[in-house]
């Protein structure tokens, strides 16, 4: 993989920035996709008091969580502006979409307690930015998965070539599976009534996901064959044939936790879920920062521009992280009906 003619800082910064936007990334899809799953699960919660638990068992973290996705895109933009000058007009519609419903739900998240009783509107914007800023998640990950056409270091597509069977069905898998973590986010830190709601909704929603991650493992490499070639040709099946055998494995824990007294269990098997999930999409493209055209080396900025986007990170990434662990430490434990931040 190492392109000709690089070696040393040209050749390690750009992996190195690269390693930290994949994490920033993946901690916000972690972090985020539990209180954005809450959202999309708000429907399925007719009850007042079981609607304030979920938002009170979220209220002192969602708004930290976002930090992640501000981090990966400054991350992107500084380190590798070539393939951020390309895939932000190849991807505008979505990433738009995304951006606008993440507002109208933090404005829903607010407005919802200072609005009470007339709130009922404010609970519809809180569900449907929810829903509707995974789906967009969804269609950016398809869209980038497909491919993005490149001509002369630009982008050579057309506004919606983002748009296709395989982005909508990631898009609607994406859903699914933040609905499953919120779930089990919420057999973990609720009690009572919402608890118990949260563990029934849990398992179908586990089923579900099982079958999406099936549907995209059988898709992407009958849709895109650099995919199918990364991981069924010899030795790279042998070396990733333990993938579906964890993911099995992740998903009969937490069907199992689901079903005794220990939903925290559950909450971190449905997390490992998306890990692998995860792993196994950095696998399908690696070193690719816009499939199938231009690499992280290509698309890196100057060496000093790297080095200084990492110094950065090395200092910000600690504090943001000992921050979210002093904040999830601090509002430990179950949120009983009656108890809340806001109250």
């Amino acid at each position: 993989m190492n392109p000709a003619g690089l070696s040393g800082a040209a050749y390690w910064l750009p992996l190195v920035s690269a390693a930290v936007i994949a994490l920033a990334v993946a901690l916000y899809v972690v972090l985020d996709g539990f209180d954005l799953g809450i959202g999309i699960l708000f429907p399925y919660f007719r009850q007042e008091s079981q609607r304030d638990q979920m938002m009170n068992s979220v209220a002192p973290f969602w708004d930290g969580n976002e930090t992640w996705l501000v981090m990966g895109g400054t991350g992107l933009f500084v380190a590798f502006p070539l393939a951020y000058s390309i895939i932000m007009p190849a991807l505008y519609v979505p990433v738009v979409l995304m951006l606008l419903a993440l507002v109208f739900r933090g404005v829903a998240f607010e407005f919802r307690w200072v609005a009470k009783p007339h709130h009922r509107r404010w609970d519809l914007a809180f569900a449907a930015g929810s829903t509707t800023a995974a789906f967009a998640q969804g269609l950016i990950l398809g869209g980038l998965l497909r491919g993005i056409p490149v001509a002369g270091n630009q982008f050579a597509g057309h506004a919606f070539d983002w748009l296709s069977p395989f982005s909508l069905m990631c898009g609607v898998a994406l859903v699914i599976g933040y609905a499953l973590i919120g779930a089990c986010w919420l057999a973990m830190k609720t009690s009572g009534e919402a608890e118990l709601r949260a563990r029934a909704l849990a398992r179908p929603l586990l089923v579900a996901l099982l079958a999406c991650v099936a549907l995209v493992s059988v898709w992407t490499p009958l849709e895109l064959p650099r995919v199918a070639q990364r991981w069924f040709s010899w030795p790279n099946l042998l070396y990733l044939s333990p993938v579906p055998l964890v993911t099995a494995w992740l998903a009969l824990r937490a069907w199992r936790a689901l079903s005794t007294r220990h939903p925290t269990r559950a909450f971190y098997s449905a997390v490992g879920l998306f890990v692998v999930a995860y792993l196994g999409l950095l696998v399908s493209t690696v070193p690719y920062l816009v499939p199938p055209a231009i690499t992280v080396w290509q698309a890196a900025a100057a060496p000093h521009s790297q080095a200084f986007i990492i110094s950065g990170m090395a200092v910000l990434i600690p504090v943001v992280l000992g921050y979210t662990v002093f904040v999830y430490r601090t509002f430990r434990g179950r949120v009983h009906p009656g108890e809340g931040y806001h109250h």
